[in-house]
């Protein structure tokens, strides 16, 4: 795997490279710092070494924070992360909740088993079989597939990859605004969540969690848009209508959604 840092657009993984963007580089805050270090020591879990492309004094600042997370020292993030400053409101990603994002017919299976389940599991096919669908566009590697992956909460990443899934292309702007359709939002506390004992901290996403993770024992909030609520109010198991809410989409796109979905859901106690 190779790690590039430098100023791009956003921090992503895609077909074997890491574009690791700064929030003010060339200055590397330590949780960046930790991020790296992070993917590092997940990709040598599975056998993959990495190199690290980036300026002298970034490389220097890694290797000398590196004694102290061979340590155990780890940093919280920070409130609010600017690696990708793309949404209008916030510029940035806000780290108080994070969350997973499903289409309507997936939310259905999920709530009538009472978890989120990994692809593996969700799908019961092997990682491999994952692995080579055409919908792994960004060529990821077999051990992603047995993960839960989540997003921070104000994110529109994964409604993005729900609409991505239904048009079974790359949404355009038209897509996003006028064609948006959001998915259902399972919003879960970081600093819960975190805790989870299969939960993996691999320096790209803000968490994700291996095989399963029952709803019952770690759900903030299950957010359904209104247009759902038909669909899926009779597979609502009991213990978890408490966590389950529906909001009407009114909003003019993505970046609209995203805001009113997470804003509903951090006032939530």
């Amino acid at each position: 795997m190779l790690i590039k840092i430098g100023e791009f657009e956003f921090t992503e993984c895609w077909d074997g490279v890491l574009y690791k963007k700064l929030s003010d580089y060339p200055k590397i805050t330590d949780w960046e710092k930790q991020t790296v270090l992070d993917f590092i020591r997940y990709e040598s879990e599975y056998g993959r070494t990495c190199e690290i492309e980036a300026e002298e004094s970034i490389l220097h600042a890694i290797d000398t924070y590196r004694a102290s997370y061979e340590k155990g020292n780890r940093v919280t993030p920070p409130i609010k992360i600017t690696e990708c400053t793309a949404c209008p409101k916030y510029k940035g990603c806000m780290t108080d909740l994070v969350c997973h994002t499903s289409p309507v017919d997936s939310t259905i299976q999920i709530l009538d088993c009472g978890s989120l389940l990994s692809p593996v599991k969700a799908r019961n096919k092997k990682a491999v079989e994952l692995m080579a669908e055409a919908r792994n566009a960004a060529n990821d590697p077999e051990d992603y597939f047995d993960y839960i992956m989540f997003a921070w909460g104000n994110c529109q990443a994964g409604d993005r990859l729900v609409m991505e899934r239904k048009l079974g292309s790359f949404p355009n702007e038209k897509d996003l605004s006028d064609g948006f359709t959001p998915g259902v939002r399972f919003f879960f506390k970081y600093d819960t969540l975190i805790r989870h004992p299969k939960a993996v901290q691999e320096g790209v996403l803000p968490l994700k969690v291996k095989d399963e993770v029952i709803l019952n024992d770690w759900i903030h909030a299950i957010v359904i848009p209104e247009d759902y609520r038909d669909q899926t109010i009779s597979h609502i198991p009991s213990t978890l209508s408490g966590k389950v809410y529906y909001l009407k989409n009114d909003t003019r796109d993505i970046w609209a959604w995203s805001e009113k979905v997470y804003e509903f859901a951090k006032q939530i106690h």
